[in-house]
């Protein structure tokens, strides 16, 4: 639940309005992998006037041979078919289920339909298509994003696992508190986090971010804030949020990186928070949006602040919270494990 009584200052090098891209609202959906090939007829004699009786057993013309001559299919599409669940449209994977009539479904749908054939509605028993299971082991087909730039083959039982893991998949939007199911690419997602989500939009490698908070005590629901900033070419979003940990309320900030995991240990940041004459300084390396908001989090993979020391920074009578978080992106050195960086002094 996003609150309305926090105020995020952001001291940035910028706004980047006019630099992050619009694009058309869309979600990448990308196409069957297997088109239909249009249907070729291999009568080299094609009859001019074809019988226009739909049931050519049953015409009155005593001298009237037909010969019906199937399209050319392709065999790896029409198999492929075969293997698609009539529920969800799915892949099927063991154990395949059919019914009496030999019409097929993949268990999860089993359950489902309650027992019941969902194209003849006779009753499922616990008959295995074993003859498509033996099939589908002989298969190997593309990733379903290779719209997207996958180039990969893949055995069919091993399809599933790739694509699970595939490094041209969408990613998900970050903006954790709405529950957002928009995918899409990198570019997409930043015009979408500004555009949909109201998100705010800086340049530049450092920031200087104040949170402000009137009743800090009320930290039952998580509270949280996301900024993107553009930085060497890519994208990050700053996380701020309140929860309770281990039944005491804290605030967190940690970054994450809008790319993929290898891409984002090429990358370090420092936060650092005080105030009193005290300083907490934090560095890491940026977590990918694949790594869900929730996971980050749980990991506790940022600065960590306990509430009486976030009042104690904030002075005062305590009843108010004043964060100034600062911080800095720098690009790690190739060959280096981040070991000997110096964080220079934020304040």
């Amino acid at each position: 639940m996003e609150i309305d009584n926090i105020e995020c200052v952001s001291v940035s090098d910028g706004l980047i309005d006019d630099a992050i891209p619009h694009h058309n609202h869309h979600h990448h959906r990308p196409p069957h992998p297997h088109p239909h090939p249009h249907p070729h007829q291999n009568n080299p004699n094609p009859n001019p006037n074809p019988n226009p009786n739909p049931n050519p057993q049953f015409s009155s013309s005593k001298t009237h041979n037909v010969n019906v001559v199937p399209s050319t299919i392709h065999p790896t599409t029409s198999v492929h078919e075969l293997l698609e669940c009539p529920v969800c449209t799915n892949s099927m994977y063991p154990p395949i289920h059919q019914c009496h009539n030999g019409h097929t479904l993949c268990s999860t749908c089993k359950a489902r339909v309650h027992n019941r054939c969902p194209t003849c509605r006779q009753e499922l028993g616990d008959i295995r298509c074993l003859a498509l299971e033996k099939v589908a082991e002989s298969l190997e087909l593309p990733c379903k994003y290779c719209s997207l730039g996958c180039p990969g083959i893949f055995p069919y039982y091993s399809k599933l696992k790739h694509e699970a893991v595939c490094n041209f998949r969408p990613y998900s939007c970050p903006y954790a508190g709405s529950e957002c199911s928009v995918v899409g690419d990198i570019p997409y997602l930043v015009s979408h986090l500004r555009d949909d989500h109201k998100v705010d939009m800086h340049s530049g490698c450092t920031f200087n971010h104040r949170y402000v908070k009137s009743n800090p005590r009320e930290v039952e629901n998580a509270t949280w804030m996301l900024t993107v900033f553009n930085c060497f070419g890519q994208y990050f979003c700053l996380h701020f949020e309140a929860f309770q940990l281990s039944m005491a309320p804290v605030y967190m900030a940690f970054l994450r990186f809008m790319g993929d995991e290898n891409d984002a240990r090429n990358y370090r940041y420092s936060l650092e928070v005080g105030g009193n004459g005290r300083k907490l300084i934090w560095e890491g390396t940026p977590r990918s949006i694949r790594d869900g908001h929730r996971k980050v989090r749980d990991s506790h993979d940022g600065l960590i602040i306990q509430r009486n020391m976030a009042l104690f920074f904030s002075g005062g009578d305590r009843k108010e919270l004043k964060l100034r978080v600062t911080g800095r992106i720098w690009k790690e050195p190739p060959n280096s494990d981040g070991s000997n960086v110096c964080i220079p002094n934020l304040c």
